[in-house]
């Protein structure tokens, strides 16, 4: 796989199942506003964390396919349970660069000062082991504990997370972990950000760890290694797109970034 330096002002393109992945977006968009990028919402397929590897591989190589039409540089998994069941598989099938939320967060975090820490994360994220293989490669000694959240996805894209019977299960979900002790908290999904405000009546807002932050200064410094960083002087134009739900993704998605001005195209 080559990667042409002229590709530079090529878009980046970003994935998910739905609008959880614009947590990603729209820090990657305040780190580097000149770069321009496709984003992709796989509403249709919504939730990816109860599909099976071999659905999860086939959702992949047809967005990755539609990227390749766009002849976009990079790609952003914006999503940890494609990350987790894809990445292995697809990283050298492409002739542009991958970058998995799990992988390229999880070896910054497993170097903070923590002993033990806690990881919420779909189930088929935490089926595959994925966020303790990688945390373990960097720091053998931490001590990680994993609970998988069904329901948490579901919450966020239906914007149900001031409901009673939400904040519940959140409650109950956050509680069997706390039990550990842990240091610090992964919010292993791109969705699960947006219920920090929930999560922090009940454990210090500090406990939770939102892996974009720390990702999306990893791509920056890797597409400056490859001399990918466009060199536009003007904010990047953004494309978005979805299969399904279009209105729903419109409102929901002011959650996570202003797409007041944005054309969502239907595919």
């Amino acid at each position: 796989m080559s990667i042409l330096t002229t590709k530079n002002n090529e878009k980046i393109a970003f994935f998910d199942s739905g609008i959880g992945g614009l947590t990603v977006f729209s820090e990657f968009k305040k780190l580097l506003p000149n770069e321009n990028c496709i984003y992709f919402g796989d509403i249709k397929h919504l939730p990816y964390g109860n599909k099976s590897k071999e659905q999860l591989l086939k959702y992949s190589r047809s967005i990755f396919n539609f990227f390749q039409s766009k002849n976009v540089k990079a790609v952003v998994v914006a999503c940890n349970t494609s990350s987790a069941a894809t990445y292995s598989i697809l990283k050298d099938s492409y002739n542009f660069k991958i970058y998995p939320i799990l992988q390229e967060s999880a070896k910054v975090i497993a170097k903070m000062d923590i002993n033990t820490i806690g990881v919420f994360a779909t189930q088929a994220t935490i089926n595959s082991n994925a966020y303790e293989t990688e945390l373990l490669k960097t720091n053998p000694n931490l001590k990680v504990y994993s609970h998988s959240c069904p329901e948490w996805v579901n919450i966020v894209e239906s914007a149900s997370q001031n409901k009673q019977h939400s904040i519940d299960i959140i409650k109950n979900d956050l509680d069997s972990l706390l039990k550990y002790k842990p240091d610090k908290i992964i919010l292993g999904c791109t969705h699960y950000p947006y219920l920090i405000n929930i999560l922090s009546k009940f454990a210090d807002r500090n406990i939770f760890i939102d892996p974009a932050k720390y990702f999306v200064h990893e791509i920056k410094s890797d597409l400056e290694k490859l001399n990918l960083i466009c060199d536009n002087k003007d904010t990047g134009i953004d494309e978005f797109y979805v299969n399904a739900s279009v209105d729903s993704f419109k409102t929901n998605s002011k959650m996570f970034y202003n797409t007041k001005n944005v054309e969502l195209i239907n595919i």
